[in-house]
């Protein structure tokens, strides 16, 4: 089993910038992948960034240039930093721990509000 519990969400306005981080404790071991996730109110959850334990990066289109996912893996934590934020980037955002395709764990997610 893997915990991942995120932090850093909150209120910004569009053009700033906040650093989510989260934390994975448990079989952390078995994590083949870190990443981050977005769910927006009537719309599905979506790829927001996802850090593989080799180094790969995978960026959603929606934020690619703007958003850099990077990891501290003495530390178990991957961190999202997020430039140029855009109101269309308001989401609970949630942090996933992969341990195989199909077996994912999940935070209990972190608000970001973005105001025009």
């Amino acid at each position: 089993q893997v915990q991942v519990v995120e932090s850093g969400g909150g209120l910004v306005q569009a053009g700033g910038s906040l650093r989510l981080s989260c934390v994975a404790s448990g079989s952390t071991r078995t994590i083949k992948s870190l990443g981050w996730y977005r769910e927006a109110p009537g719309k599905q959850r979506e790829l927001v960034a996802v850090l593989s334990t080799s180094g790969d990066t995978t960026y959603g289109d929606s934020v690619k240039g703007r958003f850099t996912i990077s990891g501290d893996n003495a530390k178990n934590t991957v961190f999202l930093q997020m430039n140029s934020l855009k109101p269309e980037d308001t989401a609970v955002y949630y942090c996933m721990g992969r341990v195989r395709l199909g077996t994912e764990y999940w935070g209990r997610g972190t608000q970001v509000t973005v105001s025009s």
